[in-house]
């Protein structure tokens, strides 16, 4: 599984979650919500260290990454982040691998 992040997405986290160089980003699985690949889960996102990365993107000196505990969620899926101008925040899109 792949991710990408887009540059405008990337100054979000670092503005909203004041994430900078040197820093994780975790990406996971979580109970509750919708998606549009899992039902009843969502896509979770915390300042986390790495145990055991399946994927992992690097872009300004910030590390993305999913656990190998998450990736079912994203059932053969990579994920792509974008900003959304009208929501103010993150799009998560899943395209298949």
């Amino acid at each position: 599984m792949n991710i990408t992040l887009s540059n405008e997405a990337l100054e979000w986290f670092k503005n909203e979650m004041l994430i900078e160089k040197g820093s994780h980003v975790r990406f996971f699985a979580k109970y509750g919500g919708s998606s549009a690949v899992q039902e009843g889960f969502s896509l979770g996102v915390a300042k986390d260290e790495p145990v055991e990365p399946a994927a992992e993107t690097e872009k300004s000196g910030i590390y993305f990454f999913v656990e190998e505990s998450d990736v079912w969620y994203f059932d053969g899926h990579d994920l792509h982040v974008a900003y959304d101008k009208k929501l103010e925040g993150p799009e998560y899109e899943y395209k298949k691998s």
